[in-house]
């Protein structure tokens, strides 16, 4: 029986309530309008921005652009993807000061599976089936507290991932080009995407290479009722199994940066044990 009361999930550095490292860690390891890297910009005009309707409104530069972002992340091989394995390493950032570094090791099935596992000696390991969490330790198992759940199923839905496999391609979508910005030394196009519930988000693509640069969202927390503003900037592209993969990953909360992760290894289409992603997978 999977315990729930008897105690609290284990101290891990990044909880909201200890720093951040739970914050990269469950939400990164696959985490608007952030100030993320100040950068002159020039923008389009910016049309009225409507509820999407039933039948997509898509700008078809935006569309072309979109596009262009898929080819250059390795077309048919990129979204045929199933999973993705990775190693490295990942730490927090609070108040200016880097903490808690950590090895990891994850296996993600897309759409929103994952099972990540980090720490020395005896491992943390956190495991997601869609709205399901558990968290295994050296004390046993608990289920994943709500909100740990939740940014999990942000950063499956509205990482560059699924935005480009799957959420472009939805019903109910305003899509539009909304002009360029630097990224530092980086110019990019921007693309402003609305979901059908609502959610506004900003994929920034590499005017040269057309890669994903950057992902921002935002998202009212259905506890507090107030706006959070998520960010990825992605980086060190590299190619494995003809799929470009970022293998450096620097996340923002609420504008801050929250903390980085960078992969050591990456592998696409891993064979995964039946149950992996249950408590006794």
């Amino acid at each position: 029986m999977i315990e729930t009361m008897t105690r609290h999930t284990t101290t891990v550095p990044g909880t909201f309530a200890a720093g951040r490292l739970i914050v990269v860690l469950a939400v990164l390891l696959a985490a608007s309008h952030l100030p993320i890297l100040a950068g002159a910009q020039e923008q389009a005009p910016v049309a009225e921005t409507k509820a999407p309707s039933a039948v997509n409104q898509i700008d078809p530069k935006a569309q072309k652009l979109l596009d262009q972002s898929v080819l250059a992340l390795g077309g048919d091989a990129f979204l045929k993807a199933k999973s993705l394995r990775t190693e490295g390493r990942s730490f927090s950032i609070t108040e200016d000061s880097t903490s808690g570094l950590a090895k990891y090791e994850s296996i993600v099935a897309y759409p929103a599976k994952r099972r990540l596992s980090y720490g020395k000696g005896t491992p943390v390991t956190l495991i997601n089936d869609g709205e399901r969490g558990w968290q295994l330790d050296r004390y046993g198992l608990i289920r994943q507290p709500p909100e740990q759940v939740r940014l999990w199923h942000l950063r499956a839905r509205y990482g560059y991932e699924s935005l480009l496999r799957t959420v472009i391609r939805e019903q109910g979508l305003l899509i539009q080009y909304s002009g360029t910005e630097f990224i530092g030394p980086l110019s990019t196009h921007i693309i402003s995407i609305t979901d059908s519930s609502q959610t506004q988000i900003k994929i920034y693509l590499n005017a040269k290479t057309s890669l994903p640069a950057q992902v921002k969202y935002r998202v009212l927390n259905p506890k507090t009722r107030e706006w959070e503003e998520f960010g990825e900037i992605y980086g060190d592209f590299k190619e494995f199994q003809e799929i470009m993969t970022p293998m450096q990953i620097t996340t923002f909360l609420d504008g801050e940066r929250a903390g980085e992760t960078f992969r050591k290894s990456a592998e696409y289409n891993v064979e995964i044990p039946a149950n992996y992603f249950t408590p006794g997978g």
